[in-house]
């Protein structure tokens, strides 16, 4: 069975999964009645999802980069070739009012610092499991992401938002800070200040000002022209070489946090890496004939 029928075969309470045309899985968490709150249930369900996505698409696909440039090069002897059935996701919340409002906070009154403890590496898990998945995964936000929400978002590859959509990390008003990942990745989006200052204060920001801090790529009006972009954006990418996309992927996120000549080095590698490979030749060959190439994963 192939990877896109495996996951609409998944049988899940808080979450909806569509296959469309182009090899797009939409992934939408639907708890409207609640914001989409993130409950562990739907943490565990989400989770459900994006295992299966790693273990139809692979591991980190075997020819990013060479030894010691510190990227996984997912060699494993015997391991299976690629599906590439999924070529990009979208994770979206049902409904136009909220992405993910965030957690549970009356669940999270009573939890001990045990539970607390599992509850972030839940959390963090998952958002790490999204992070690496190798195609591309867009957040279309429509409504409120706060919280766990915004975290959520900022472990996909980028963010698309409705004109109404706002974003925030208000944990501190509840004694908290960000458990998610939220302290690590806002800052790789907009800076170290601006992530100090919307962490220390907890203000949301809309759309428009997650536009201009660098949060978001796109605004849309509403949140059919979200969805709209969101797969033309996939569509874009689908047609390019699905291992050079996970290269490039997995290369931009070993480099983020590297200096510049142990960044560079690691990019050397990862391009010579792709080079004798089947869709190095038939990309590089289809320019050449003035063709479209036909690319097969590898």
């Amino acid at each position: 069975m192939r990877l896109a029928e495996r996951l609409t075969a998944l049988e899940l309470e808080t979450v909806r999964l569509e296959v469309s045309e182009g090899a797009v899985l939409t992934v939408t968490i639907d708890r409207p009645q609640v914001l989409n709150a993130l409950s562990p249930l739907v943490i565990a369900e989400l989770r459900q999802v994006v295992e299966a996505l790693h273990d139809g698409l692979g591991a980190e696909i075997a020819d990013a980069a060479g030894a010691g440039t510190g990227v996984d090069t997912g060699a494993a002897a015997g391991a299976s070739e690629p599906d590439w059935s999924i070529r990009g996701v979208i994770l979206t919340g049902a409904g136009e009012k909220s992405f993910v409002a965030g957690a549970d906070i009356a669940a999270m009154r009573e939890q001990s610092r045990d539970e607390a403890r599992t509850y972030t590496a839940a959390g963090q898990d998952l958002t790490r499991r999204i992070e690496t998945l190798p195609v591309p995964v867009i957040a279309a936000v429509n409504g409120f992401a706060l919280g766990g929400g915004c975290e959520l978002a900022m472990a996909c590859d980028y963010i698309f938002a409705g004109e109404q959509a706002s974003f925030g990390q208000p944990e501190v008003a509840l004694g908290l800070i960000p458990g998610f990942g939220g302290c690590v990745r806002l800052q790789q989006y907009v800076g170290i200040a601006a992530a100090r200052e919307l962490i220390f204060t907890g203000r949301r920001i809309t759309a428009d000002e997650a536009l201009r801090l660098g949060l978001v790529q796109r605004v849309l009006p509403d949140a059919e022209a979200l969805l709209a972009a969101a797969h033309e954006s996939l569509a874009l990418s689908s047609k390019q070489s699905p291992a050079a996309v996970a290269a490039a992927k997995r290369t931009i996120r070993a480099t983020q946090s590297q200096p510049t000549d142990a960044g560079l080095d690691i990019e050397r590698e990862a391009f010579v890496a792709r080079f004798g490979t089947a869709d190095m030749v038939e990309g590089t060959t289809a320019f050449v004939e003035k063709r479209r190439a036909q690319f097969v994963g590898r």
